[in-house]
């Protein structure tokens, strides 16, 4: 059985832009290979980078962390 991807929205939202590792990585100023560290789980998430993913996508945290289904940013 294979393990499941903690952060699994973060690879599918990249995919769905059909943007590489290497340009989203250069967007958040970091390497592709600490990206990809992201994606696979392997290395957790800063805050500082949710936040600057929330933005670059346009939705919510908790979206990109499966605790909810609507990507919609909330609105205050």
């Amino acid at each position: 059985m294979r393990a499941e991807i903690p952060y699994p929205r973060i690879r599918d939202l990249r995919e769905d832009h059909d943007w590489k590792q290497s340009t989203l990585a250069d967007l958040l100023g970091i390497s592709q290979t600490r990206y990809s560290k992201y994606e696979i789980g392997t290395c957790e998430i800063p805050v500082s980078i949710l936040i600057q993913l929330a933005k670059i996508y346009n939705t919510s945290i908790d979206y990109l962390l499966g605790q909810t289904n609507n990507p919609n940013r909330y609105e205050e």
